[in-house]
């Protein structure tokens, strides 16, 4: 298993922010990480990329521990956060580039140029970031937490800001990616759940109150409507 997490809390004062969650995640698998907000999912996913240390419990990615181990468990992950911190005055490429070298990755050029191809920047790679749109300066925050080629990728709103083209495409990379690397996908769209996701985890004040398969959710549910499933367990 790529992730596992064991009895997992965080607190802020007398907040449960996460509340003793335990979850696997494994390769192959695109798992949609769901919840209204401020129910956990940006905290858990803040302790599975070693930002954030847990009060108690454990998370291991790829079997190492997120906060005894964070060097080698950042080496195999990639993180696109809600907000994507980007150097806004580099260059994509320059900008890209300068991920790679920090990694330490030998042919910085051609996984760069793979890269920008694989998340469609050709035509923007010239560019300083603050130039292009909300919508490519997501791509090149998707093509940062990808240039490493990590076993692991959590992606939170990864499709934010994309035209329905762009939304086709990204929606396309992330299934191809999903195919060898474990990926987790926090989203509001149930839409993007539908169709990316192959299971489903639904956190509501801090605990899981789902985790199954979208099929076998459904059935248990007996609706077809997802919709209606997120708010029947989160009102």
């Amino acid at each position: 298993m790529s992730i596992q997490v064991r009895q997992l809390s965080k607190h802020y004062g007398k907040q449960k922010a996460v509340d003793s969650i335990s979850f696997d995640a494994n390769p192959g698998q695109i798992l949609g990480f769901l919840g209204p907000n401020g129910a956990g999912k940006s905290t858990t996913m803040q302790i599975l990329t070693s930002y954030l240390k847990p009060d108690t419990g454990t998370a291991l990615v790829c079997g190492y521990d997120t906060q005894s181990q964070s060097l080698e468990v950042r080496r195999r992950i990639g993180y696109l956060p809600e907000n994507t911190p980007l150097y806004i005055d580099m260059y994509v490429k320059e900008f890209l580039s300068f991920v790679a070298e920090s990694y330490g990755m030998s042919d910085v050029s051609k996984r760069v140029q793979d890269t920008i191809e694989l998340v469609g920047l050709q035509m923007e790679q010239h560019k300083k970031i603050h130039m292009l749109s909300k919508g490519y300066q997501q791509r090149v925050g998707l093509a940062q937490a990808i240039i490493h080629e990590p076993e692991v990728l959590i992606l939170d709103e990864p499709t934010s800001g994309l035209d329905p083209n762009q939304l086709a495409e990204i929606r396309e990379l992330i299934r191809k990616l999903g195919r060898d690397k474990t990926v987790i996908l926090s989203t509001h769209i149930m839409q993007e759940v539908e169709a990316i996701c192959d299971n489903l985890i639904i956190i509501n004040k801090g605990q899981i109150v789902a985790n199954s398969s979208i099929v076998e959710l459904k059935k248990q549910h007996q609706t077809d409507s997802l919709e209606e499933i997120f708010r029947k367990l989160t009102a």
